[in-house]
């Protein structure tokens, strides 16, 4: 890793911390700035590194420009959830991009497919109930995500990278957190939860360029 990527690694570590601080303690000035502070300085780390593949890099960066706008888009005063959804829907289209682009056997990602289906598969049907009992409209969309991420996850399983798998498994970790506390019910942990996993897997994802 170059110097410079080095320093937007750490500076975005530091706005990170400061975002689950805002997050625990509800200071929304600070999460407004911190929140797309952080994932900004990710993708100037992305463009700095030198990947094994520029190619896979390219459709890494489009994903982490998608979900810098479902960033703010989710926390906006008013906020925008189903164009958040789309956002990182179509990040995690680019992430599987990334993948294929790396040269993933397709029967590596299905076999890795069936492993998270059914992993999955209890949360997400708990889940689904709780979109049908509060917020009907949204089952649609709440099952396009699922799929797609699903499939980012069996990606990253199948291509062996550890820091991949890694970030890929705590992304689907924290946008379970989140589907978790809209649909089914609020806990305590949530905010911060929701956060953590979810920087810690966007710099894992973008650590994986390296390997």
């Amino acid at each position: 890793m170059t110097a410079g990527a080095s320093l937007f690694l750490s500076a975005a570590l530091l706005f990170a911390a400061l975002n689950w601080f805002s997050k625990q303690r509800a200071i929304k000035v600070l999460e407004y700035v911190s929140k797309p502070t952080t994932l900004t300085l990710l993708v100037i780390v992305a463009v700095l590194i030198h990947p094994t593949d520029g190619g896979v890099r390219a459709w890494f960066v489009a994903a982490l420009v998608l979900s810098l706008l479902g960033d703010v888009l989710l926390m906006l005063p008013k906020e925008q959830f189903v164009g958040g959804l789309a956002a990182f829907l179509l990040a995690h289209v680019c992430y599987i991009a990334g993948f294929v682009a790396s040269g993933v056997h397709w029967w590596a990602v299905a076999l890795a497919l069936v492993g998270t289906a059914i992993v999955v598969a209890p949360v997400a049907r708990r889940i689904l109930r709780g979109v049908g009992a509060t917020e009907p409209g949204l089952r649609p969309p709440v099952v396009a995500y699922l799929v797609v991420i699903a499939t980012m996850l069996a990606c990253a399983i199948a291509s062996g990278n550890a820091f991949a798998i890694a970030g890929a498994a705590l992304f689907v970790t924290s946008d379970s957190m989140i589907a978790w506390d809209r649909f089914v019910g609020p806990f305590a942990a949530a905010p911060v939860g929701i956060m953590y996993t979810y920087h810690v897997a966007q710099g894992c994802l973008v650590l994986s360029l390296l390997h």
